[in-house]
């Protein structure tokens, strides 16, 4: 199926690249160009243009890079003469390599409610992920990494000045249990406060966070009713199907929550998305993603119980903090002391790693996570 083309947006103008150029990413920026006859080194990715052949002809077009347009022949054939480049859309594809945009929770789950979740768009690009990974093909590798190179590329534009605060934690934390809410709460305090949430953007921990953040411009009242509709399913397990349209349900009876991000990746393609990241940067490479979460996360990153995937992100997050000479080292927050000393201790070695260094007084262990916003204030204040 071939991908659909990123819709029309009123957006603000996209940013310029270090040569001046320009990034055009809805078919309002480029229209606004084109009315000034030129669009002469700009990078235009994923709109429809197919209605635009008479601007396309007249523009100077010279040194602009079209990146997965859909164009008329005329077109195509126009700004070539003129010194584009074009990269046409790649037909067959679940979704679209040169995307400008993130995905949104509704773009990912299109089709939930009619068909269930293995019609969604998410489900299909999985399927060809683990259709194409083994296979060796640098063509599919050649996609995969366009595509992740695009998303971060929405994903910086996205997080222009924001103070973003990461929140991890383990995808097997059930909806309905103190845990879930309290790492909700955590996300609402942290979006109230002015932090951009952004986790993992799966199940779990991660939901629950970005569930809090939507909540954040709600009254108080909101969470606790919408935790009651979301314990009707409190696993992805048996049914991402159930699972998505409880939260879609909350998402429609209280319509445009608070904003915060998700990073999920194809990679653990059996964990679904959630549904109350507005932002959703999803990636096929898992090394890519774990690496832009916590290098974005830079006002500092929580770290509730998890198993391996968050004992890996506390040790990476430490490596830049450990060799940091020239800027402030990320503050980290540890919550909940038995499992990060006994369970999995992780605690006395990031110590010791710490001892002596910049980065000790930026970071703490506490016992609750409601203490873990104050833990953060102090470890950001700390010189």
């Amino acid at each position: 199926m071939q991908p659909t083309p990123e819709p029309a947006s009123a957006a603000t103008p996209s940013p310029r690249l270090p040569g001046g150029e320009r990034e055009i990413e809805s078919l309002a920026e480029f229209d606004e160009l084109a009315a000034h006859g030129s669009i002469a080194g700009c990078r235009i990715q994923a709109i429809d243009l197919t209605g635009r052949t008479a601007a396309l002809r007249d523009c100077d077009a010279k040194g602009t890079v079209f990146l997965g347009c859909a164009m008329e022949q005329d077109a195509v054939d126009a700004v070539r003469a003129a010194g584009a480049l074009v990269f046409p859309p790649v037909p067959g594809l679940p979704f679209n390599p040169y995307r400008g945009l993130l995905y949104t929770p509704d773009e990912l789950f299109a089709g939930l409610a009619e068909s269930g979740y293995e019609a969604t768009p998410d489900a299909r690009a999985y399927a060809w992920f683990q259709e194409t990974k083994a296979d060796g093909d640098v063509f599919s590798s050649m996609l995969r990494a366009i595509h992740d190179d695009s998303v971060s590329d929405a994903l910086d534009e996205l997080l222009v000045s924001a103070r973003v605060v990461g929140v991890m934690g383990g995808h097997a934390m059930a909806r309905g249990t103190e845990e879930y809410e309290g790492a909700a709460r955590l996300g609402r305090t942290l979006a109230r406060a002015g932090f951009t949430v952004a986790t993992g953007g799966g199940p779990g921990a991660m939901e629950a966070a970005n569930l809090g953040a939507y909540a954040s411009v709600f009254r108080d009242e909101m969470l606790d009713e919408a935790l009651e509709l979301l314990a009707k399913a409190p696993s992805f397990t048996p049914s991402v199907t159930e699972w998505a349209r409880a939260a879609f349900e909350v998402r429609e009876r209280w319509p445009s929550g608070g904003a915060s991000v998700g990073i999920p990746t194809w990679f653990y393609g059996h964990e679904p998305p959630n549904a109350f990241a507005t932002h959703l940067a999803k990636y096929f490479a898992n090394a890519t993603r774990e690496d832009g979460l916590l290098a974005r996360s830079n006002a500092g990153i929580v770290f509730l119980p998890g198993a391996a995937g968050t004992l890996q992100e506390i040790f990476d997050a430490a490596t830049p903090n450990y060799y940091e000479s020239r800027g402030e080292p990320t503050p980290m927050i540890l919550v909940n002391h038995t499992h990060w000393t006994t369970h999995l201790p992780a605690w006395p070695l990031l110590q010791s790693l710490a001892r002596g260094r910049s980065m000790e007084s930026k970071i703490a262990l506490v016992e609750n996570v409601e203490d873990a916003p104050a833990a953060l204030a102090s470890c950001s204040s700390a010189t």
